[in-house]
């Protein structure tokens, strides 16, 4: 039998993104779970932002790191594709520290608002510059308000 540790969970939420280092994987929604196998190995379950995620290694090793730290040896991290992760998984305070470092929402219609000046009242606020960024799970868009370039997380 196993069981589930919210203690594990938040150690593990709490290492910040390898490539967006303002908000951590707990706030993306990457990590699923993590519980105490019978054995006493600590299994933390995460999902990938996408399945070709570059940071997944780097994401893993982190989360080791981080028990370890805490005085956890014996770390598996799985990694699930189902259910896959969605933008609706990141949480309020995510979205306010991507915003902050002017990353913006994809918004309801996957059309972002611009994180600097909210368009200040445009009709045809932002256009796609590319459909990636510094990230893959990112797209490139500049502001015909404000003329300024800025990444947006795509919605997923």
């Amino acid at each position: 039998m196993t069981t589930v540790r919210t203690d594990l969970a938040d150690i593990a939420g709490a290492v910040p993104d390898p490539e967006l280092r303002v908000v951590t994987i707990g706030e993306l929604g990457i990590v699923r779970g993590a519980e105490t196998a019978e054995d006493g190995r600590v299994v933390v379950t995460i999902t990938p932002t996408y399945s070709g995620c570059p940071a997944m290694d780097a994401i893993r090793d982190d989360i080791r790191s981080a028990l370890a730290g805490a005085g956890f040896a014996d770390v598996e991290v799985r990694t699930v594709l189902s259910p896959a992760w969605s933008t609706d998984m990141i949480t309020e305070s995510g979205w306010a520290a991507l915003e902050r470092t002017g990353i913006a929402a994809p918004g309801a219609s996957g059309t972002p608002t611009c994180p600097r000046c909210a368009h200040q009242g445009q009709p045809t606020p932002v256009l796609q510059i590319s459909r990636y960024a510094s990230t893959p799970c990112q797209s490139l868009w500049s502001c015909r308000s404000c003329l300024e370039p800025f990444n947006a997380i795509k919605k997923l």
